[in-house]
C-alpha cells in the first residue's frame, strides 16, 4: 500500500515567482538547470543562449515564466527538473 504524501501545487502562470522565490527554487543549480531553452518564448527572443549569464537568465524567467522548464518538483532539498519519474521515485524513497 502506498502512503499518502503532502504536497503543494503551484502554477507559477498565475502565481508568478518573484526573485527571491525563484532564486529559492533555483538553490545551488545554475539557472541554466532550469531554463527552458527549447521554449517557442525563448526562439522568439532571438538570443544567442552564450550571450545570457545568470542574471539576465533569472530576470528573463520572472519576466516570462515560459521560459521556466516544468514541471520543478522539490522534495526536501532536491529539486527535480523535468519529467523524470525514476528520479522523483528516488528522492521519495529517501524522506
Amino acid at each position: 500500500m502506498q502512503d499518502e504524501i503532502d504536497f503543494k501545487e503551484r502554477d507559477f502562470f498565475t502565481n508568478p515567482f518573484n526573485e527571491s522565490e525563484l532564486r529559492d527554487v533555483i538553490g545551488v543549480h545554475s539557472p541554466t538547470d532550469i531554463f527552458s531553452w527549447k521554449s517557442p518564448s525563448f526562439r522568439k527572443l532571438e538570443v544567442d543562449s552564450d550571450s545570457l549569464d545568470d542574471e539576465q537568465m533569472i530576470s528573463l524567467m520572472l519576466n516570462q515564466p515560459r521560459l521556466i522548464r516544468r514541471p520543478l518538483v522539490t522534495i526536501e532539498d532536491r529539486l527535480i527538473v523535468g519529467v523524470d519519474p525514476e528520479a522523483i521515485r528516488m528522492a521519495l524513497a529517501s524522506i
